[in-house]
This record gives C-alpha cells, structure tokens and sequence, in this order.
C-alpha cells in the first residue's frame, strides 16, 4: 500500500522518513541471521566438510554472482511497478527460509545450493528496496540515507556474530544448532516488510518486461564509466571468507572469529553514516577514492602479517573500507541515473559487484594454492590501486 510523499514527510524520525527506518531495522534483523553463519563458514566447510580454498571461492563467489545477476531483472521490473514492496518481501521470504538449511548440509556442495538460494532472495529484493530507499531521498541527502541503511546493516552483522559467539561459548561446537536458529530474525524481516509503505510512482510501461538495451541506452555515458572502472576494483574484490580463513589459521581455533567478525561491523556501523553524510558535502569520488585505499592498504596488511594483533588491527581498519565505499557508491548511482530508471541501475551495480566477485575468489583462490596467500591479497591490492586513479580519470561528475 502506498502513501503520499506529504504522509511520509510528516513521519520522520532523526530526519528519515519511516520507511527508511523499518528498511534498516528489516536489513539488521536479516543480517543478524546471515551474519551469525557466515564467519563460520569457512572454518565449517574447510574442517567440518573438508573443502579446499578454490571450493569455498567457488561457493561464496558462485552465490553472489547468482545473487548479482538477478538483480538486474529485478531492478528493471521493479522500474515498472507503482509498488516495489512485494518483490522486497519475496526477496527476504525465500532468504529466511533457505538461510537455516545449512545445518542439515552434509557436503560444501549442499552448503553451496543453499547459499545460491538464500542469494537468490538477496537478488530479488536488493536493487527494489534501493530504488524505494531513492525515492525517499534527495540530491542532498542520499549520502545520509543510504549510509544510514549500510549502517543499520552491519549493526545486524555486529549482533548476530556476537549472539552466534555467545551461543559458542556455552554449546562448544553446536554449529548446526546454531545454523537452524536463524530462521528466527529471518521471520522478524519478513513481518517488518509488510508494515512499509512507499510513495507511488506511475510505473514505467505497462507492457512486459523493458528491454535491457532500452535501459542501457538511458544510462549516461557518466555512470557507464563508473561501472566500467568498479568492475577493475572488484577483480581484486574477492570473498571476505578468505580474510576470515587467515585469522582462523593463526588464531588457531573458530571460537571467536563471529565475535572479531562482529567487532568489523561495530566499525562498519560507525563509519558508514560519516562516510555518506561526507560524501554529500565534498563528492562522492573523493569518499568512494579513500576507501578503496583503505581496502588497497588492508590487502597489503594481509599479505605482509602473519601475528594475531596485527592483523586483527588490520581487519578492523577494514571497516573503514565499507563505511567510506559501500552506501556512497549507491549514492552515486542514484546521483547519475535517470529516475525512471533506477531499479535497473541498481540491478546492473550490483551485478558488476557479484559477477566481480565471483570471478575474484575463484582467482584468489587460485592464487592461494599456487602461490601463496601473499600473492592473492596482494593482486587484490594492486587493482585496488589502479581503479583509484581511473575513478578520478574517467568518471568527472
């Protein structure tokens, strides 16, 4: 059901209007479940079901490439909808119930089919909760916005690792257990969705499915670039599983990594608000720039360390990465595509980042075996470091 953007400005909370806030408090419950599994999945597919670094490559890579491709359907479809909620809740729905499946998974195989599922989900419902977070905002306070929602979502990933480290602590190596009993912030989401409302738009054609050679056609030339140089920097963007797979190595045990996973996310969260707010005052290139250096920097950290401390500091400095690159990229996108075409443009962003990612962890992977850990995170900075200067060289707005 939808509501006049007059309703909407007349229920803001902090400056955000309601519906802004219920997205962030469905993208904390959801990541409180996701984020409870996924620090743990390296130490359980490598130890428990005895996969190598390329199968754990393959299967985070391979979700997020399902994930990222599905949503530049959903983006297009969502453009010709007056009302996006229903994809977002079909979105959430279908990962809430595949999420808890990894506590029956006997192979990384099984682990893998599930993961593509509960992407599945992601796909369907990221690029139209995007586009309902857009229309919210203005040229002024996208940055504010959308750094609000990334905040909001790694506060759930700082809560579910740090229940998930709880849980650990009195059921030593109840993994399964703890696998199952996501389905229970997932079921929270899905409840929280049905009490959105969004501003109604008059939908882009009525007549099947837009072409994705017209959208692309209304793409500026501007956000074209863009996308072309995110697609050097997530080459080198591999599955933050591997960062995960090396503090697991030399700590010597799984038991706090959800708590260190959680710790990230407490930066994540703090970082991300400032890193869009700054964005709406001195560009978004310059932020999206500083935090790519952060990532390029981390990566080097990583290929050089090899004791707890320093790279538990590193991981955390990580966190700045996110807050600075993550919501500001979407504030980009909204900035530079046509209005009626943002769905579609959120679907094609994020389709660069899980192609990307994809191709990134089976390389880093790779890399891993042949050469070393060394050599794959330091690939990882390098393009870092070269989508930096061609940021500033070819995308000028």
């Amino acid at each position: 059901m939808a509501q006049s953007p007059r309703t909407t400005a007349d229920s803001r909370l902090l400056g955000l209007p309601r519906p802004v806030w219920l997205l962030g408090w469905v993208s904390l419950a959801t990541d409180s479940a996701t984020e409870a599994i996924y620090p743990l999945l390296p130490y359980f597919l490598t130890t428990v079901l005895g996969a190598g670094a390329v199968s754990l490559g393959i299967v985070e890579g391979g979700a997020e490439a399902v994930n990222s491709l599905l949503k530049i359907w959903s983006g297009a479809s969502a453009d010709r909808r007056a009302i996006k909620r229903p994809l977002v809740l079909a979105g959430y729905s279908i990962s809430s119930l595949a999420r808890p499946l990894i506590a029956i998974a006997q192979s990384w195989s099984q682990v893998f089919a599930v993961r593509v599922v509960d992407r599945v989900g992601k796909g369907i419902r990221s690029a139209p909760r995007d586009a309902i977070l857009a229309a919210f905002a203005t040229p002024q306070t996208r940055g504010r916005v959308f750094g609000f929602h990334r905040a909001m979502d790694h506060a759930g990933a700082v809560l579910g690792p740090a229940l998930a480290t709880l849980f650990l602590y009195f059921y030593p190596g109840s993994y399964r257990t703890l696998f199952g009993l996501t389905i229970i912030p997932g079921l929270i989401a899905m409840a929280l969705i049905l009490l959105v409302r969004e501003p109604e738009a008059a939908p882009r054609s009525s007549q099947g499915t837009p072409s994705t050679t017209g959208h692309s056609s209304a793409m500026p030339g501007e956000l074209k670039r863009f996308f072309g140089v995110l697609t050097i920097f997530t080459l080198g963007n591999s599955t933050d599983a591997f960062l995960l797979l090396k503090l697991t190595d030399v700590a010597g045990s799984p038991r706090y990594i959800p708590l260190i996973w959680a710790a990230l996310h407490v930066v994540k969260a703090s970082v991300s608000i400032v890193g869009g707010s700054w964005s709406d005052r001195v560009g978004r290139r310059t932020v999206i720039a500083a935090g790519w250096l952060v990532y390029a920097a981390v990566y080097v950290g990583f290929a050089l360390s090899n004791t707890l401390v320093t790279l538990l500091a590193w991981f955390l400095v990580y966190g700045f990465y996110f807050g600075f690159a993550e919501g500001v990229e979407k504030a980009l996108v909204a900035d530079l595509a046509p209005a009626d075409a943002r769905g579609f443009a959120f679907g094609v962003y994020n389709a660069v980042l899980g192609i990307g990612a994809l191709l990134a962890s089976v390389l880093f992977g790779l890399l891993w075996n042949a050469f070393g850990a060394e050599a794959a995170f330091g690939t990882g900075s390098a393009l870092a470091l070269v989508a930096t200067v061609l940021l500033f060289a070819l995308v000028r707005r």
